[in-house]
């Protein structure tokens, strides 16, 4: 017999976009489909899931306007996007924050060089998010956190980790990427998204058994990566609820990491 998911169902990361949305220069991927907020909120009532949250994706860039409208127009889901720090002062914080958007990514996997995040742009730029209570939503290849993690505490703002760190298929739990993270989160203003084991491969499950045993319960989010970009036809929403599902046996533990927690971060005023 299955075990009964939790009540509450809150996805933490997805992606919605349209194929007429502007890619920047050289993507990582250039979807030739849409992927749109109506096929998303499709996908979460079929899957009991009572909220959602929109990552931004790298591909568009700084091209927010559709995440903020979607998210504006939906009070069960919140947002994050893209800012260039040298573009700063040409955003309107107050007015995205009202509509929804809780937060920035930082889209640095695949660069062959990464910005350095301790100029002054980039430490105005977190110094507003902290103001904002916003969160830094960093996406980087686990070897490249040790190096970034420490600026990033400094600097103020709440910060999430993507995809368990994006460890490579090499990288044991003894790597510096998951000390240096499970140190983090346990001085208290980091998190970690339990997501993306399609395209961790099978370091996942040892790289998320060990977070929870160090780090606990709390500070963790279930997120599903829908809709899987590149993996499409490999993937549905329900099989990363059963991939976790199936990682966690206490109800109390499954009911916080699947909801809750991410429910007091994203959408606070709700619980």
């Amino acid at each position: 017999m299955s075990k009964p998911l939790p009540a509450l169902l809150v996805d933490t990361h997805a992606h919605i976009f349209t194929s007429e949305m502007p890619l920047i220069s050289n993507p990582r991927h250039s979807p030739k489909y849409s992927f749109t907020l109506e096929n998303y909120l499709e996908q979460l009532d079929k899957n009991g899931i009572s909220y959602g949250v929109i990552a931004a994706a790298s591909p568009w860039g700084d091209y927010n306007d559709y995440t903020r409208a979607s998210v504006k127009a939906n009070g069960r889901l919140r947002g994050t996007v893209i800012l260039h720090p040298e573009k700063l002062a040409q955003y309107p914080l107050q007015e995205m924050t009202e509509e929804g958007i809780v937060g920035i990514r930082l889209p640095f996997i695949g660069l062959e060089k990464l910005p350095d995040i301790r100029t002054s742009e980039y430490r105005q730029l977190f110094s507003a998010l902290a103001d904002l209570n916003w969160h830094v939503h960093l996406h980087v290849e686990g070897r490249h956190i040790p190096d970034l993690l420490p600026h990033l505490e400094n600097a103020g703002p709440r910060i999430v980790i993507d995809h368990l760190g994006r460890p490579a298929p090499n990288e044991d739990i003894d790597c510096p990427a998951f000390r240096c993270i499970s140190d983090a989160v346990n001085r208290g203003n980091v998190w970690i998204k339990a997501s993306c084991a399609h395209r961790i491969g099978p370091m996942a499950e040892k790289h998320f058994l060990a977070y929870l045993k160090e780090t606990g319960q709390n500070r963790m989010f279930w997120a599903s990566d829908c809709p899987f970009v590149g993996h499409e036809e490999e993937l549905g929403l329900g099989q990363t609820i059963k991939w976790l599902e199936n990682l966690v046996d206490d109800s109390a533990v499954a009911d916080k990491i699947f909801g809750h927690n991410a429910l007091s971060f994203y959408f606070p005023e709700i619980s």
